[in-house]
């Protein structure tokens, strides 16, 4: 299993192991420090935002639409590395991607 390095909202940094295939919310969501993810993934609610760290946002695909337009509404901490986690595939590729979990909205 991939891993993932997750900074809490506490600001301290967790190892986590992932799952290739599954989203990165679907990882997040099970924690205790972890995302509310209350739309379950459908990209609908913002409430699993995340921030990639800036080196690991080249190796992801570029949000779409969709996604930038929730963030835009929904999120007041939005940032230039923010994304939904649930839009986040994790792959053996991203092994070791860190992120930050977005303050509470």
């Amino acid at each position: 299993m991939p891993l993932l390095k997750v900074v809490d909202r506490d600001g301290k940094e967790h190892d986590v192991e992932a799952k290739a295939g599954l989203k990165v919310m679907e990882t997040l969501r099970e924690l205790d420090y972890g995302i509310a993810a209350i739309c379950g993934g459908m990209c609908s609610c913002a409430t699993c935002h995340i921030y990639v760290d800036p080196a690991w946002v080249p190796k992801l695909p570029p949000a779409m639409s969709d996604e930038r337009e929730l963030l835009a509404e929904l999120s007041y901490h939005n940032g230039e590395t923010s994304r939904l986690s649930c839009q986040v595939e994790m792959t053996n590729d991203l092994a070791g991607m860190r992120v930050t979990i977005a303050p509470d909205e």
